[in-house]
């Protein structure tokens, strides 16, 4: 007997992300906040986004003159949404990038902003809470520092309080809650999964995997503790080629298992991957990862996250 269970999406990518509400009890992180000093250049502008709430935040350029921007936030319970609106670019820019960055440093890839007379315009989703913002024509930044190549970045909007980099020069540190990692994930709750049957989570991207679809089908053995994960991609002609994409167990303790790999290459349209996990909970995260590297190399995520896997009642 087959049970479904719909998923939601929340992306971004590149940074690309999804993410949906969790099954039974959803897990939460107490964030205690400080009142923190910002670097004097305002090269730092975390702050934490209140749910349900529309904020609308400065974009401020670096080095255009007569340029604009701004980004309208809006934070759900599941994902965070970002509209960017860039005015007085280079006529002969067509295309910018988007970042995130988060209290431990971490910068994430959100998607690119298209540009076209000089305005650009992007909706982006990301399941990150507390970041700042910066563009820049760099596709594949790791780190943001005095060095990076920025073209706008994020202001603090009225009413919120910096969140200092942890162990960054400059910021206030002390008091402030431990950093949550980019690829921490909830639980799906394994043991509550019906032995020899499977369930299946249907999933569809956003972001610049926006229109490629795949599903999720997760059994747990009659006979062993371990649980066959089968994920199906669907419509990958959409999805951006050379760049592989991993799916990771993630167990209780933060131990990572590589599930495997798929590469989107010229005229392929499905692929899938299959693996048997021997953690007796875990949840799901999809990274991509350099294009070159194989599922034998990579043995913990070091990429930009995806998208987290949660089940819905």
């Amino acid at each position: 007997m087959r049970k479904t269970v719909s998923a939601l999406c929340g992306a971004t990518l590149l940074a690309l992300t999804l993410a949906v509400v969790s099954f039974g009890q959803v897990q939460t992180t107490t964030v205690t906040k400080t009142q923190a000093v910002q670097n004097p250049d305002g090269t730092y502008t975390i702050v934490e986004y209140p749910v349900g709430k529309e904020t609308i935040v400065t974009l401020n350029p670096v080095g255009i003159p007569g340029a604009a921007g701004t980004a309208t936030i809006l934070r759900a319970a599941d994902g965070t949404t970002i509209k960017v609106n860039l005015t007085g670019l280079p006529a002969d820019m067509t295309a910018v990038n988007l970042y995130a960055v988060d209290p431990t440093g971490a910068v994430t890839l959100l998607g690119p902003v298209t540009v076209a007379s000089g305005v650009g315009t992007s909706t982006i989703s990301t399941p990150l809470s507390r970041f700042m913002l910066f563009s820049s024509t760099e596709d594949a930044l790791t780190t943001y520092g005095a060095d990076t190549h920025v073209l706008f970045r994020s202001a603090v909007p009225q009413g919120l309080t910096v969140i200092p980099i942890a162990n960054a020069v400059g910021e206030t540190v002390a008091a402030v809650a431990g950093p949550t990692s980019e690829y921490a994930v909830p639980m799906l709750g394994i043991p509550t999964f019906k032995k020899g049957d499977d369930t299946k989570l249907k999933i569809n991207f956003s972001g610049p995997m926006e229109g490629a679809r795949a599903n999720i089908f997760i059994e747990p053995h009659k006979r062993t503790n371990a649980s066959e994960v089968r994920m199906v991609f669907h419509d990958l002609k959409e999805a951006p080629k050379n760049t592989a994409y991993i799916l990771w167990a993630v167990s209780p303790d933060n131990q990572y298992q590589n599930l495997g790999q798929i590469v989107n290459v010229k005229g392929r349209n499905e692929a899938e991957i299959k693996s048997d996990v021997s953690f007796p909970d875990f949840g799901l995260l999809l990274t991509s990862e350099p294009l070159g590297a194989t599922t034998t190399t990579i043995i913990k995520p070091s990429g930009h996250r995806i998208g987290v896997i949660q089940l819905v009642p």
